[in-house]
């Protein structure tokens, strides 16, 4: 596919959002930044979410992920429907009576500053790593098509990427997000379908044997039940989807900043049991087009790259299909890719400012408006540095690494608010960190030695829940008798 196509086509998306960026921040102030001066209607945040829950490594990935795991990967999409249902019902009703601003204000009020710290800087390494290792994959994709054809270094690749993100994120924050967000929803919603449209086309499928073809082919298979020590067994992905959803969804400041936006608690939980429903259609379309993308290679002899997140970029912009495949694909990589990436750095900024540095929330103060723009141009930079060191030790089991690691990170802040929530207890607050520490440690070793201790098995994403349980135990440990027990015993 020509660069400068795909150059023209990233400036036109662009010029289109940072259009709508401008319109939506116009008198924005800090309310506008941190919380969209909670004026948001829920039907298009919950259009906007779809974009935010859906990265450029999910465009790129998951239709290739159907060669090794079929459609299993929807069996935790349904935990994740499942899992917007619990937070819509148990945390929205919490976050809106307490009337925060960042989520993490919760530990603070229910256990104490540690706690709220702790809290704070697990979700900014998770977070920072999670949003870097995305925006670097698709960095990647856009070195091999348009900066390398005309010589550029990926260093400006990045700083390029970054720079975009942080210009139409920079005044307007959640208020702006969700408009640009919605339109990059629909940018991907139309690039899937158009694309799966131009490929079944292609093959000679009309629209029913489209679906008679999918359908009868191997790797549509949806439910594991058979082998529990298999990755894709049923219980492990459903389950994870459940907590996944509640640990990086509704304790998330990305996402629940977003929910937070909406008018009232009733209008935050419209928006997620229908975003949560529309994320499922949305996954399956993905793996759709999967099926016919491997049908599609076999039937006219084409190589499988090595790695499977390769196919689809591979045959959409290596002229096996119409032009507009390649753009459409494009247009799809970059919507997800800055959604996440945009998403990513008001929140990081929100959390920062609020929770780490302790700032005053209130629209008029001139000195958390400052403070807030310099935080956010600091973490466009973070983003930047940790994208940069990724590419340079240019090994793909770091990336690994970093999602394994992100992961670990939202346990313990899972097990805090599952503690917080459903308990009564007081603990103690200043052994907190040590608790948040020691859990995913905990999760570490067990994880390593699985398979020799516990006869194969081998752990997948349920290792969230072991160390939100880790946790829990660890703050049933600190507990500590409050002033009227102690009058009592005495």
């Amino acid at each position: 596919m020509d660069p400068i196509l795909i150059l023209i086509t990233i400036v036109a998306y662009f010029v289109v959002l940072f259009g709508i960026s401008y319109i939506t921040s116009r008198k924005a102030d800090n309310e506008s930044f941190f919380v969209g001066n909670r004026k948001s209607s829920w039907y298009i945040v919950a259009f906007a979410m779809i974009g935010s829950a859906i990265s450029g490594v999910t465009f790129v990935s998951v239709p290739g992920m159907v060669a090794v795991n079929n459609f299993a990967y929807l069996q935790m999409v349904i935990g994740f429907a499942v899992g917007q249902f619990i937070i819509a019902f148990v945390l929205i009703p919490l976050f809106y009576k307490m009337n925060l601003t960042s989520i993490y204000e919760y530990l603070e009020n229910r256990f104490g500053i540690s706690s709220y710290k702790t809290g704070a800087w697990f979700f900014f390494i998770s977070k920072t790593l999670g949003a870097a290792v995305r925006l670097f994959l698709v960095c990647a994709v856009l070195q091999f098509l348009v900066f390398e054809p005309f010589g550029l270094p990926f260093i400006l690749n990045v700083a390029v990427s970054i720079a975009l993100v942080w210009l139409y994120t920079y005044k307007g924050g959640v208020k702006t997000l969700i408009w640009t967000d919605s339109f990059k929803t629909l940018c991907l919603i139309v690039s899937v379908i158009m694309c799966i449209y131009y490929i079944a086309s292609d093959m000679g499928f009309g629209f029913g044997s489209m679906l008679s073809a999918i359908n009868d082919n191997n790797y549509s298979q949806i439910f594991f039940f058979d082998d529990i020590n298999d990755k894709r067994y049923f219980f492990k992905q459903f389950l994870a989807g459940v907590f996944t959803v509640i640990a990086m969804t509704g304790l998330d400041q990305d996402f629940m900043q977003k929910n937070l936006s909406c008018k009232n608690p009733k209008d935050s939980q419209k928006n997620l049991i229908v975003s949560g429903v529309l994320q499922i259609v949305i996954i399956l379309l993905f793996l759709m087009l999967g099926v016919l993308l491997y049908m599609f290679v076999a039937s006219n002899n084409i190589s499988i790259p090595e790695k499977s997140d390769e196919l689809f970029p591979m045959l959409a912009t290596g002229g096996y299909f119409p032009v507009i495949v390649g753009i459409l694909f494009i247009i799809g990589l970059i919507s997800a890719a800055y959604a996440a990436a945009g998403s990513a750095l008001t929140s990081l900024t929100t959390s920062f400012t609020v929770d780490i540095l302790g700032s005053s929330k209130k629209g008029s103060d001139s000195t958390t408006a400052n403070k807030r723009k310099k935080v956010h141009m600091a973490m466009a930079i973070v983003m930047g540095i940790v994208i940069i060191v990724i590419n340079l030790l240019n090994n793909t089991s770091v990336i690994n690494a970093v999602y394994v690691l992100a992961s670990y990170t939202y346990g313990p802040i899972l097990g805090m608010f599952a503690f917080g929530i459903f308990t009564k207890l007081t603990v103690k607050d200043k052994y907190i960190p040590l608790v948040a520490i020691l859990s995913p440690l905990l999760c570490l070793i067990i994880d390593l030695n699985s398979e020799k201790w516990l006869n194969g098995y081998s752990f997948s994403y349920e290792l969230l829940i072991m160390n939100a349980a880790f946790t829990f135990i660890g703050l049933l440990l600190l507990t500590k008798k409050t002033k009227v027990e102690k009058e009592l015993e005495h």
